[in-house]
């Protein structure tokens, strides 16, 4: 059970366990209205920041968002947008399905298109949230010497440990997919992507030239760690990542990479620092051989889920070499 499990996180040097909550689900499309009811109560309404441009006939201000989130703002026979016009005194023109654009929103009222705006924003972000993940950032790290000594570090804890429960070559990551990951993403367009790989070409400019100094940086996988409190119990091991120097260059780097994609909204908010190591066993490989250690709690249609995982003794595994 996932609630034995919980995801852990650190604070001030102290580990919390981080409990699931069992949220609304959302069996379809049609009940987005609903959640908008017993929601948007609690949206809050800022003054200045959205750009509202003046008319001749009033107010006006713009949406961007991609298309696969549009049912969302429109709800089961357009409700959800009817209920958005009628209570904010607003007109909101959404593209078709299928067509990218953007969403306007315009009416008498500056305040009133402010409030439509601020209620779609909630809307979209919280949708865009329930999607599975599609892209991820991350550092490569499977030169030809990692690999091998990857394919070591397996063939010995298979030897050591291939009686303990749960483990076997399923749960081993792919040698050629070893990976630093620095966040998680959910991009719905072509339009969020070429947004990204901007982003990404400005952080190369901005800092990521001078942190590096000209010069690649050379770091090393040293030691193994798991992610939860049980060893008797786990569901991801990763090997620890550092600077050869001993520098915190690398740390830096990734902290103000995810801060950069943090801020534009392309990665919810969770955690202030990247987390730095590679995973080499993961329980999801099992079932899953392409999956990643994190994975949304929610399927494409919305549906709230845990998913199943057989954790595996790590005592053995963990322990040091002659032991």
């Amino acid at each position: 059970m996932e609630v034995l499990r919980p995801q852990l996180i650190k604070i001030g040097g102290r580990i919390y366990r981080k409990n699931p909550i069992q949220e609304q689900t959302y069996q379809h499309e049609e009940d987005d209205e609903d959640f908008y009811q017993g929601f948007m109560e609690c949206a809050e309404e800022p003054c200045d920041a959205y750009e509202v441009v003046q008319t001749q006939q009033g107010f006006r201000c713009t949406v961007k968002a991609p298309s696969l989130l549009y049912k969302h703002i429109v709800g089961k026979r357009g409700d959800t947008r009817k209920k958005l016009e009628v209570e904010t005194k607003t007109s909101i023109s959404i593209p078709k399905p299928g067509q990218e654009g953007e969403i306007v929103i315009t009416g008498q009222h500056r305040s009133g298109v402010i409030s439509a705006r601020t209620r779609i924003d909630v809307l979209l972000l919280t949708f865009r949230r329930k999607q599975p993940f599609t892209h991820f950032l991350a550092f490569f790290l499977n030169e030809v010497e990692v690999q091998e000594r990857f394919l070591k570090f397996q063939e010995e804890v298979l030897e050591k440990c291939s009686m303990d429960h749960g483990v076997d070559g399923t749960i081993f990551q792919n040698p050629k997919k070893l990976h630093l990951t620095i966040g998680m993403l959910v991009l719905l367009s072509e339009q969020e992507i070429q947004q990204t790989c901007e982003m990404l070409q400005q952080c190369k400019e901005e800092f990521i030239d001078n942190i590096c100094r000209g010069k690649p940086l050379e770091v090393e996988m040293a030691g193994i760690e798991y992610m939860n409190d049980d060893p008797g119990m786990v569901d991801v091991l990763y090997a620890k990542v550092h600077m050869k120097d001993g520098s915190n260059r690398l740390q830096e780097l990734v902290d103000r990479v995810l801060e950069r994609f943090q801020a534009s909204g392309l990665i919810v908010k969770e955690w202030n620092s990247v987390k730095l190591h590679a995973t080499v066993m993961n329980t999801l490989f099992r079932k899953d051989p392409n999956a990643e250690g994190r994975y949304n709690l929610y399927t494409a249609d919305g549906k709230y889920f845990f998913k199943e995982r057989e954790s595996f003794d790590g005592r053995n595994v963990l322990k040091p070499p002659g032991t």
